[in-house]
């Protein structure tokens, strides 16, 4: 996909953040929108934006982890806008614990939105892009799905497993041509309200961190702003790249990654240690 004007795009978690950025920017090249998010106010917020390009903008509350209401949805993008060429799986959330001490139920709520949401997404709007014959899918990762962390494996699990479900999906796409291609996003610390938003649990402590501490030390990490992210990502999708690595923080865990992993892992047991310590001394 070399252009966007004239396009239909459907936007998951539209009510801020990159998916707000994405669905501006694609706003100002042109690009007809289909936006979504739990939040209402920010979607609000997020169609006002949009509309002053004079693009059609449709607005939906959902909630991805509902696989019926998700399928709902692309039927009624098709509805309202006769087709749909790009479908960004963007919606996610945040939780901070130790694989022993999160609860089953804050991990499968965590993985109904940044796995299932994804999977759910994917498989509602592909048969709506085939029928186009011109489309693309936008799922987001992250830099935690190139390496884990401590404190973050139920984030590593759902983000591996969109890593991995999306590079099946781009092969399965080249084996049989459609008109159809899809791309891994890999986002470092962006500017954006996932670490306010995410649950934390004091097990993390065990582990070195902080959960008060949690968001700011996001907060200085972040770097790179949602509008820029926004960018990387449609020039990833118009030079049709598997994979994208957005920020140069997002570089840096990719290098990482490809190091033996007990290298980086006793770097990150070493530093969580050291970190407990001063806390209890």
């Amino acid at each position: 996909m070399k252009r966007f004007d004239g396009k239909v795009a459907a936007i998951t978690g539209a009510g801020s953040g990159i998916g707000r950025a994405l669905a501006e920017e694609l706003a100002r090249r042109g690009c007809h929108l289909a936006v979504s998010d739990v939040d209402e106010a920010g979607l609000a917020e997020t169609v006002l934006r949009c509309e002053r390009s004079g693009v059609k903008v449709t607005p939906t509350s959902l909630d991805v982890s509902n696989r019926d209401a998700v399928f709902a949805w692309a039927e009624q993008v098709v509805d309202d806008h006769g087709t749909v060429n790009i479908i960004a799986n963007n919606a996610g959330v945040g939780l901070g614990a130790t694989a022993a001490g999160q609860s089953l139920q804050d991990f499968e709520w965590l993985m109904d939105i940044n796995f299932w949401g994804v999977v759910h997404g994917t498989q509602a709007f592909l048969p709506h892009l085939r029928n186009a014959g011109d489309g693309h899918i936008i799922n987001i990762s992250s830099v935690f799905g190139l390496i884990s962390i401590p404190t973050q494996s139920a984030y590593n699990a759902s983000k591996f497993g969109v890593r991995g479900f999306t590079d099946a999906l781009r092969m399965e796409l080249e084996i049989d041509p459609c008109g159809v291609s899809s791309t891994t996003i890999h986002p470092g610390g962006i500017k954006t309200n996932i670490a306010r938003n995410a649950r934390t649990d004091e097990s993390m402590i065990i582990a070195g961190s902080d959960p008060d501490e949690f968001v700011e030390e996001f907060d200085k990490l972040a770097r790179t702003t949602p509008e820029k992210a926004a960018r990387q990502i449609l020039k990833a999708v118009e030079r049709n790249r598997r994979r994208a690595l957005i920020g140069p923080d997002a570089v840096l865990f990719d290098i990482v990654s490809r190091l033996p992993a007990g290298l980086y892992q006793r770097v990150l047991v070493g530093q969580a240690r050291r970190q407990r310590a001063d806390r209890t001394a």
